[in-house]
């Protein structure tokens, strides 16, 4: 991680205390050190740094691929531990990229929908994130965010004048598979990572 990411942590930090409600329930849930998937559901795109002020530990998350086009963009996501991601179909580098995080105890945000949910709910996961978590048996951390839909637009989220709460739920692994990993079967898994996050978000 570069310097910024220790510099943006702290903004993020202190902006969202003092131009929100910020909460974060549930933080004595996170394992102060191992590998670690961060999944969580994605409303705003103030999930990203509202989940990284929110833990101690430093994450790395993957992002589509246009959003490096601009050489000062590219340079600023890679400094603060964020990876270009091939949407479209398997995207192999990332993967290697992902899986040798884990194996070196860093911890791996995602959000297994894939993108923003528009009306605020919670849609149904990809399976990415359940292929990550079987073939490195990396403990799971779900977590919920909810508020962050109320951010007004990518440049308020230093001032996202709304309450914003962080719910962090307890760590778990998905079972081994012995074999070829199905789409049904990864399907049923990234359903199970889904639910665990569903069951932190209210009523």
């Amino acid at each position: 991680m570069g310097i910024y990411y220790g510099l943006g942590k702290s903004l993020a930090q202190i902006c969202f205390s003092l131009f929100s409600k910020w909460e974060v329930e549930g933080k004595e849930a996170v394992p102060p050190r191992g590998p670690l998937i961060v999944v969580s559901n994605h409303l705003s795109n103030a999930d990203p740094p509202v989940l990284v002020a929110s833990m101690k530990r430093s994450m790395h998350f993957m992002a589509k691929e246009g959003l490096f086009s601009s050489p000062v963009a590219s340079y600023f996501l890679r400094s603060v531990g964020v990876h270009p991601m091939v949407r479209e179909g398997a995207d192999v580098e990332a993967l290697r990229w992902t899986m040798g995080l884990l194996r070196s105890d860093k911890v791996i945000g995602i959000f297994p929908e894939g993108t923003r949910s528009l009306d605020a709910q919670m849609k149904r996961g990809h399976p990415g994130a359940a292929y990550i978590a079987v073939r490195s048996q990396a403990p799971i951390l779900p977590v919920a965010i909810t508020g962050t839909e109320n951010v007004p637009g990518f440049l308020r989220i230093a001032c996202p004048m709304t309450t914003m709460k962080v719910r962090f739920g307890e760590p778990f692994t998905l079972p081994i598979v012995e074999g070829r990993l199905s789409r049904p079967v990864l399907e049923n898994l990234s359903d199970m990572i889904m639910g665990r996050v569903a069951a932190l978000l209210p009523p």
